[in-house]
């Protein structure tokens, strides 16, 4: 991030933040201008540490474009990524792409080079289609409460063999282990580089056999009786069940060193953190003093102490990477990254010395939220997490892409600026504060060459226009939702994934309805669009809508199994307390969905797009 502020985060054309990239004000979705009210920017500049007029010089770090030269002063050591050493000097072609290490001769100096593609995987020929699921509410007879691994990889085979090229997951990412403290929120996540272990398919795991396994899978299934679902009772269940089984059946065999070997500190971090979880409670800010960082004495001792305990998370993690890509295996998963973390989760605790203390991010006033959001997730910090080379975002970015085709970044105008907002203001009284963005697309494309897999910016929202030129110069596809857009589908750019609508926005049932009184305008536009009278049933309205927005040219058009099956009901409502936000099972169980004619209607109209 050498260089100016303006030239690393902000386009030329953008207001100017200060050096430290405090914006002094917004303009809001009508084009008026609202200043940042002072006392907001000093509680920012107090968080980052802001003790000078700028910031200090950065990291040894480059990055670099492959294929450029690098020209260097005197003779070095270049170290690349798979342990090459050689001895280079003056002008020579950057290493393949990775992250390599540059050693001074003269004084040891050291430097991270990162090589990158600067753009995203993407095939020319991308063309597919597929269903965006809440797992957890694709529910079979064999799930204990809640839709599972097991579930995904029937339903991946299943839909494969329909025509379709993708399932869009909800984030998979882990909850924290505590009974009683279960988030139905998928986007507020103890960590973002680790699966949760409620998806678990208890039965695929070896070693799964006996009275306690039986005993717990019948409590399970009984749960499967109510269309709420209840997390805590889940992961209850499954917790006893798996101790049991890792106590009694498994033993270390090579494929697991070599996960452990893989995941390194940071998996040895997130598993030691479930473990203090277990003992003091789901957030780490109320442990004894001693236990609140990862560095300490006593949490050295304690990883000692109950290191079977510790070990017990890591097999979780290994467990679920299996049936990830065993899932992974029958149709291309796209998961999806959420924005930020629980400031009491794993990450918060690993990362605490990264992010702003006292500060959590959001979204200022819109036509849709009159008094702003506070999403209450804590925001890296820019600088410190710079200083850091990048690796927690580094990690949380290739943990996404794991066993998928594709990754949804849920918010991915975070990549270029967030809404901060200080601890006991209002959503209202935040500020933005650029980012790195070219630093992290980068990273992002590196990344997402390594994995083969694309990506998908959720751009949705308040974006600046150099934002959208600057992801589809990077290959990120856009979003497009109907509900949001004026024209037809049949106008959307081909760089995108077009969809009818979001978890957080109203089913076509929901609108045809009436349900959704807010959205009478886009029902009177399904009308006109799909030809259909005001007295069609939803039968009628579903497919023939799925049939317009087949004619989209994106290369990723997707559906919704709520959709498809008529649900009214949206998965959450935003800024609402609602206690089905997240928590409802789809209507009926995977093996009838399988024989819907509902849904084969749907898949009908998006596998025969542009025949």
């Amino acid at each position: 991030m050498a260089g100016s502020v303006r030239r690393e985060m902000a386009p030329p054309d953008a207001v100017e933040p200060n050096p430290w990239g405090v914006e002094p004000g917004y303009e809001d979705v009508a084009g008026e201008w609202h200043d940042a009210a002072p006392s907001t920017v000093r509680s920012i500049l107090s968080s980052m540490g802001a003790d000078a007029d700028s910031p200090p010089a950065g990291p040894p770090l480059w990055i670099v474009p492959a294929g450029s030269r690098l020209d260097l002063a005197g003779r070095w050591e270049l170290q690349t990524e798979d342990g090459t050493s050689t001895m280079v000097a003056g002008s020579v072609e950057a290493p393949g792409l990775g992250y390599h290490q540059l050693f001074r001769e003269d004084d040891g100096r050291g430097v991270r080079l990162i090589v990158t593609p600067g753009r995203c995987f993407l095939p020319s020929d991308l063309s597919t289609w597929g269903w965006a699921v809440q797992l957890y509410g694709l529910r079979s007879s064999s799930s204990w409460g809640m839709g599972d691994l097991g579930d995904l990889r029937r339903f991946g085979a299943w839909s494969a063999s329909r025509g379709a090229g993708l399932v869009l997951l909800n984030p998979l990412h882990a909850s924290l282990p505590v009974v009683g403290a279960q988030q139905a929120s998928p986007y507020y996540p103890s960590s973002r580089c680790f699966r949760n272990p409620l998806y678990l398919r208890v039965e695929d795991v070896p070693g799964a056999v006996g009275a306690d396994v039986d005993a717990a899978a019948a409590a399970g299934r009984a749960l499967n009786g109510s269309r709420r679902i209840d997390r805590d009772a889940v992961l209850s269940l499954k917790l006893r069940a798996l101790r049991s089984v890792y106590d009694s059946a498994f033993k270390d065999n090579d494929a697991f060193s070599d996960f452990v070997a893989s995941g390194g500190d940071t998996l040895h971090r997130f598993a030691l953190h479930s473990a203090l979880a277990g003992v003091h409670g789901a957030d780490w800010r109320r442990w004894p003093v001693d236990f609140r960082h990862p560095t300490t004495f006593e949490v050295r001792e304690f990883a000692k102490e109950r290191a079977d305990d510790v070990r017990f998370h890591v097999w979780l993690q290994w467990l679920l990477d299996q049936q990830l890509s065993a899932a992974g295996s029958t149709v291309g998963l796209m998961q999806d990254l959420a924005i930020g973390v629980d400031p009491g989760g794993a990450d918060a605790w690993m990362w605490q010395d990264v992010l702003a203390p006292g500060i959590s991010v959001g979204a200022p006033p819109d036509e849709y939220n009159a008094d702003g959001q506070d999403w209450g997730l804590p925001p890296f910090d820019p600088w410190k997490l710079r200083d850091a080379l990048y690796e927690p975002f580094i990690s949380t970015v290739r943990a996404g892409f794991r066993h998928a085709g594709g990754l949804r970044f849920d918010h991915v105008m975070g990549l270029f600026r967030l809404w901060w907002i200080p601890e006991g203001a209002s959503p209202r009284d935040g500020a933005y504060v650029r980012y790195p963005f070219g630093d992290l697309l980068d990273i992002l494309a590196l990344e997402s060459v390594r994995a083969g897999a694309y990506v998908v910016g959720e751009d949705l929202g308040t974006v600046e226009d150099y934002m959208r030129s600057e992801l589809s110069s990077r290959d990120v596809l856009s979003y497009r939702v109907l509900w949001f857009e004026s024209s037809l589908p049949s106008s959307y750019p081909r760089k995108s994934l077009a969809a009818v609508t979001t978890h957080d926005l109203p089913t076509i049932a929901g609108v045809w309805s009436g349900a959704e009184p807010s959205m009478a305008s886009a029902r009177s536009r399904v009308a006109s669009w799909t030809g259909l009278s005001d007295s069609a049933l939803v039968t009628e309205v579903v497919p023939a809508v799925y049939g317009v927005l087949a004619e989209a040219p994106s290369m990723i058009v997707t559906a919704t199994m709520e959709d498809a099956l008529g649900v009214v009901e949206r998965p959450n409502y935003p800024g609402t307390l609602e206690d089905t936000n997240w928590s409802l099972a789809l209507p009926l169980p995977l093996e009838d969905i399988e024989a819907d004619p509902r849904v084969a209607e749907v898949a009908a109209a998006l596998d025969g797009r542009g025949r």
